[in-house]
């Protein structure tokens, strides 16, 4: 995850607000022949933000618009991305129809809030469109009903540093957004990911699925369980977000992997894993390796170290099963946070080289 920076933060737009946008402005301009530009929308709260067309124009059947979207200082991997919405006439009585258009995914697992064979046009922003269509039929003499069709530009390049590919929508980006709204680090579409991923996961019928906290304990556990990739969470810094869904939405079993440190601050009770907001707290690990026969010097170099790293080198040349001991304790913090499930949880712990050096259960 990119550091956040300092000082107060820009807000940003979701591609479902910018493709409401390019919506209004396509249909009015079907409607009246005029483009607005630039085009203000009503957003799920209230919120009235207009945006600048970078492209218009018309097709044989109907118009187009498209607006570049702006993430504000958020690390949104389609800032920038041109949204290009083009609306064409249904026919009366046939309501909205929604395409994926070039760079836009198609749903192909089931558990997402999408039907299989649908274009990854989220309810929300499927909601925003709709509201919107209606508000430019009444004000221009129209029936709202009508083809529309959201397409991103390099949006299936865009997908591949996504999670759709693994919550199986294929071919482009999905049009997200609750609120329209990008709140900068706010963290919120990583989690909604995570509980997609659970979703998929369950509806697949996975009996056992698996967050890690990056890629290298990623690729490793997934080779040592042999999962498939719709088993693999991608749960990053965020084991409460994890954990917390699971509790509500349970599978047989989890295994948490993770390097030494992330695991530390999860057996330590920290949920929140990223080091800006938990931190390894070496005097207790100092503690845990007296606990396991560790000498009064091991205890004292390990409260006087500078990493959680150096901590488990001092201790396992003493001969001290600490990453054992640590995966043992984040293993009951996990149970403890789905406590009321039958979900049986397992961790694993390795060091920087990839190399396995605890676990419990797993």
């Amino acid at each position: 995850m990119a550091r956040r920076p300092e000082g107060e933060l820009r807000r940003g737009w979701t591609t479902g607000a910018c493709a409401t946008a390019a919506a209004k402005a396509a249909y009015t301009a079907l409607l009246s022949g005029s483009f607005p530009d630039p085009v203000q929308i009503t957003l799920p709260k209230g919120e009235t933000p207009s945006f600048s067309l970078a492209l218009e124009g018309r097709t044989k059947n109907g118009t187009y618009a498209a607006i570049v979207k702006d993430a504000g200082d958020d690390p949104d991997v389609t800032h920038g991305a041109l949204i290009r919405v083009d609306v064409e006439p249904n026919g009366d009585g046939n309501g909205i129809s929604f395409r994926a258009g070039a760079g836009v995914g198609t749903v192909t697992r089931e558990g997402l809030p999408l039907s299989v064979g649908e274009p990854a046009i989220n309810p929300a922003p499927r909601k925003m469109i709709g509201n919107t269509i209606a508000e430019a039929a009444k004000a221009h003499g129209g029936n709202g009903d009508v083809i529309v069709t959201i397409s991103v530009a390099d949006g299936e390049d865009l997908a591949e540093q996504t999670w759709n590919p693994r919550l199986g929508i294929l071919g482009g980006i999905s049009i997200l957004g609750t609120t329209g709204v990008v709140v900068p680090y706010s963290c919120a579409a990583w989690i909604e990911s995570i509980h997609r991923g659970i979703d998929v996961a369950r509806a697949a019928g996975e009996k056992v699925v698996a967050g890690c906290t990056g890629k290298i304990s990623e690729n490793r556990t997934q080779a040592l369980l042999g999962l498939p990739d719709h088993a693999m969470i991608d749960m990053g810094d965020f084991a409460g977000g994890m954990l917390k869904y699971l509790r509500n939405h349970p599978v047989p079993r989890v295994v948490i992997g993770g390097g030494f440190a992330k695991i530390t601050k999860l057996a330590r009770g920290n949920l929140d894993l990223h080091s800006g907001r938990s931190e390894v707290d070496l005097s207790w690990l100092a503690e845990i390796a007296k606990s396991l026969g560790g000498t009064e010097d091991v205890a004292s170099r390990i409260s006087k170290g500078n990493t959680a790293a150096e901590a488990l080198s001092i201790a396992t040349k003493d001969g001290l099963p600490l990453a054992d001991e640590i995966a043992r304790r984040a293993a009951d913090v996990a149970l403890e946070t789905v406590a009321g499930t039958d979900i049986d949880i397992g961790t694993l712990i390795y060091n920087r080289t990839s190399d396995l050096v605890g676990r419990s259960n797993a």
